[in-house]
């Protein structure tokens, strides 16, 4: 059995986790905090970075969100999420590097400084220039969003892909940070709506931080 070392509110874990739903893949979560820096991790993750999957039956150990999203698409038949001509394939793999650098860049990773870690690890509060700027960054986003909904029925082309999983997954994090402010998203907030809806994306919308609350609008799958 695969063993997925994630931290929930991680987006590449969260990313990885849609994948191996939506291919069918099982596997165990193990909760791992990495600013904790826990020895046993460190022999899966030199890096100390979630995600990281281990399979001891197999002897497999893979690191890296897009390494493991590459094995499983190159592994597992079900549901291709890197398909279609070689053009397309392309605009996939550059729409997912720009979610996993530029949005978790602007977004994402301030959004969890300054509301999860600054609160967990350093008990200091929150930069508000610095949320104000993050959420600034994600209605720009979102309006590139709109702009790729506007034009295509999934975020690269005619089918869901692993860009769609991997803007899925980082926009699911901000918002449960309270980061996303979707007035005036309406193509954003709709292709989103049918990513909450999918069963891959419930356990996400399910789980809750011990002490950091998500806003009530954020396991609706009407909002």
């Amino acid at each position: 059995m695969w063993q997925l070392h994630q931290f929930p509110l991680c987006p590449f874990s969260r990313k990885v986790r849609l994948l191996l739903s939506e291919k069918g893949v099982a596997y165990d979560l193990v909760r791992e905090n990495p600013w904790e820096r826990r020895e046993a991790f460190g022999h899966i993750s030199p890096a100390y970075r979630t995600p990281a999957i281990h399979n001891p039956e197999r002897g497999i150990t893979l690191a890296d969100s897009r390494a493991i999203c590459e094995y499983f698409e190159e592994t597992v038949d079900k549901s291709p999420m890197i398909n279609g001509t070689a053009p397309n394939r392309a605009e996939i793999r550059r729409l997912v590097a720009l979610f996993d650098e530029n949005f978790y860049a602007d977004v994402t990773q301030p959004l969890l400084e300054e509301r999860m870690k600054k609160r967990l690890v350093y008990r200091s509060p929150p930069d508000s220039k610095r949320l104000r700027d993050a959420m600034r960054l994600a209605d720009e986003h979102l309006d590139y969003i709109d702009y790729l909904i506007d034009n295509r029925p999934w975020l690269a082309g005619s089918t869901m892909s692993l860009a769609d999983l991997a803007a899925a997954a980082q926009l699911s994090v901000a918002d449960y940070l309270g980061g996303i402010d979707w007035s005036g998203h309406e193509q954003a907030r709709g292709w989103y709506s049918v990513f909450k809806s999918r069963p891959s994306f419930r356990p996400l919308l399910a789980e809750r931080m011990d002490v950091i609350q998500p806003p009530a609008h954020y396991a609706d799958v009407n909002a």
